[in-house]
C-alpha cells in the first residue's frame, strides 16, 4: 500500500514538474511576442504616420513575407487558429514543434506591418504547442495532454494580459470545457509559475486607466451597451466567415495575398486607427475620452466600428495570422466610447465615457468567444483594476446572451454545422454498424466544442 502510495505520489510530482515548465515556457513565449510585436508595430506606425503611403505598402510586404515563409519554411500548411488546439486534444492528434516559430514569426509580422489583428490567438496556439510537446516525453504524461494543453494555453493568455484568473477561465471556458482535479492542479501551477513571472517583470497592465467609481443611473445605458456588442459580435463572426469563404474561391493563393494586401492596405489608409491589433488607438481614445466630442470624431468611431471586422476578416482570409481577441477588444472600446459620446451629447445621460470604454471592451470579447467570465477577468487585468467588476459581470451576460440567440457558433465552433450535414449524409448511405462507428467517433472529435442544439441534433440521429 506504502509503495502504492509513493508511486501515486511521484506521477503527480511528475505532473506538477511538467506543469511548472510549461507554465515558464508559455509565459516567456508570450511576454516576448507581446513586448517585440509592440515594438516594431510602433515603430513601423510612427513610420506610416509620417509617410501616408507605407500603410498602402506594409500589409503588401508583410503578407507577403508570411505566404513565403509558410511556403517554404513552415511546410505549406496554413495555421488554423484555435481550431488547431481544439484538433490537438482528440486521440492520435497533437500540435508540432514546428507552430510554436510559426505562429510567433506570423503573429509578430501580421501585426507590426498593419495586419488588423492581434497576437492572442498566435499566442494561444504556440502555448498550447509547448504543452502538446511536453506531454509526449514520458509516458506517464501522454493520458494529460488535454490538461498540459490547457496547462500551455492558461500561463499564455495569462502572461498576455497579466490576469492569471483570465488564462485558467480561458483555458476552461473555450478550451476544456470540463472541470477535472488533474485540470486544475495543471492550470493552477502553470498560472502560478505565471503570476511569479509578471511579479518580477514588473509587467504593467496594457492601459492605464483611472477608473474610480460608476454610477447606478447608468445601469440602462450598460445594458443597451451588450445588447449592440451582441449583435456587432455577430457581425464579427458573420464576416470572419464570409470573407474567408469568398476568398477560398481564389484558386491561385498568392493572388489571395495581393489582393487581401490591397484592401487591407486601402483600409489603413483611409482610418489607420485600424492598423494592427489598434491598442495604440484604444490608448489615443482614453486620452481623450473626457473631451467634448465633435461630429467628425462621432463618425470616425463609428466608420471605424463598422470596416474593424471587414479589414480583420480580409486580413485573416489572406494569409495573415490571428484572431477576433484584439479586433473584438478595439470594437467594444469604440462601441463604449459612441455610445456614452452619443448618449451624453444627445440625450444628457451625465455618463463616463472611460467606463463605457472599458465595459465594451468585456461584452464584445465575451459575445466573441462565448467566454464572459474569461472577458471580465481578463479586462479587469488589461486596465488594472476591479472598481467595474458587477456592471461588467452583468453586461459580459447580457451580451454573451444576446450573440447566442442571434448565432449559435463563434468564428472557432462555426466547422460544427458542417459536421452535422456530414454526419446526415453518412446516415443516409451507410449501413448501422458503418454509422454508429461514424457517428460516435465525430462526436469524439467535436463534442468539446459544438453548440449546445448541434450536439443535441447530433446525439439524437437515429441509426436504423
Amino acid at each position: 500500500m506504502q509503495t502504492r502510495k509513493k508511486l501515486l505520489g511521484l506521477k503527480w510530482l511528475k505532473l506538477a514538474l511538467a506543469a511548472v515548465l510549461v507554465g515558464f515556457l508559455a509565459s516567456f513565449l508570450a511576454i516576448s511576442l507581446k513586448h517585440v510585436t509592440e515594438h516594431y508595430e510602433g515603430v513601423f506606425y510612427g513610420k506610416a504616420e509620417k509617410y501616408n503611403s507605407l500603410l498602402l505598402v506594409l500589409p503588401f510586404f508583410g503578407l507577403s513575407v508570411i505566404y513565403f515563409l509558410r511556403l517554404y519554411l513552415f511546410k505549406n500548411k496554413e495555421n488554423k487558429g484555435i481550431k488547431e488546439v481544439f484538433e490537438s486534444t482528440k486521440p492520435g492528434k497533437s500540435l508540432p514543434a514546428y507552430k510554436i516559430p510559426s505562429h510567433f514569426i506570423n503573429g509578430l509580422i501580421t501585426v507590426a506591418f498593419g495586419g488588423s489583428t492581434g497576437i492572442e490567438v498566435s499566442t494561444v496556439v504556440a502555448s498550447a504547442a509547448v504543452g502538446s510537446i511536453a506531454h509526449s516525453k514520458e509516458s506517464f504524461l501522454k493520458k494529460y495532454k488535454t490538461e498540459l494543453i490547457c496547462a500551455g494555453v492558461s500561463a499564455g493568455v495569462a502572461a498576455l494580459f497579466a490576469s492569471p484568473i483570465a488564462g485558467l477561465l480561458f483555458a476552461y471556458e473555450v478550451i476544456s470545457k470540463k472541470l477535472s482535479r488533474s485540470f486544475l492542479f495543471t492550470t493552477v501551477i502553470a498560472i502560478s509559475v505565471t503570476w511569479l513571472f509578471l511579479f518580477f517583470m514588473d509587467e504593467k497592465p496594457l492601459f492605464d486607466v483611472g477608473i474610480s467609481t460608476w454610477n447606478y443611473h447608468a445601469i440602462p445605458y450598460f445594458i443597451i451597451l451588450g445588447i449592440i456588442a451582441g449583435i456587432n459580435s455577430v457581425y464579427l463572426t458573420k464576416c470572419v466567415l464570409q470573407f474567408k469563404a469568398w476568398f477560398s474561391k481564389i484558386k491561385t493563393p498568392y493572388y489571395r495575398v495581393v489582393f487581401g494586401a490591397l484592401l487591407v492596405g486601402v483600409g489603413l489608409f483611409l482610418f489607420p486607427q485600424l492598423f494592427g491589433d489598434g491598442y495604440h488607438a484604444i490608448k489615443e481614445n482614453i486620452a481623450n475620452s473626457s473631451s467634448t466630442p465633435t461630429i467628425s470624431v462621432l463618425l470616425t468611431l463609428a466608420a471605424c466600428i463598422v470596416l474593424k471586422p471587414i479589414i480583420t476578416s480580409v486580413t485573416l482570409s489572406s494569409g495573415g495570422d490571428g484572431g477576433v481577441f484584439a479586433p473584438s477588444i478595439f470594437i467594444g472600446a469604440l462601441l463604449g466610447l459612441l455610445l456614452a459620446f452619443v448618449s451624453n451629447r444627445f440625450f444628457d445621460a451625465g455618463v463616463i465615457p472611460l467606463n463605457f470604454m472599458v465595459i465594451g471592451m468585456a461584452a464584445m470579447l465575451s459575445a466573441s468567444i462565448s467566454a464572459p467570465f474569461t472577458a471580465l477577468f481578463l479586462v479587469c487585468g488589461l486596465v488594472g483594476s476591479y472598481v467595474l467588476f458587477w456592471p461588467l459581470l452583468v453586461v459580459t451576460l447580457v451580451s454573451k446572451y444576446v450573440a447566442q440567440r442571434l448565432c449559435p457558433y463563434t468564428v472557432y465552433t462555426y466547422a460544427a454545422p458542417n459536421y452535422l450535414m456530414q454526419i446526415k449524409k453518412i446516415h443516409c448511405t451507410y449501413l448501422k454498424s458503418d454509422m454508429f462507428f461514424i457517428k460516435k467517433h465525430l462526436l469524439i472529435g467535436v463534442d468539446n466544442f459544438l453548440p449546445p442544439k448541434v450536439k443535441a441534433l447530433v446525439r439524437n440521429i437515429s441509426i436504423k
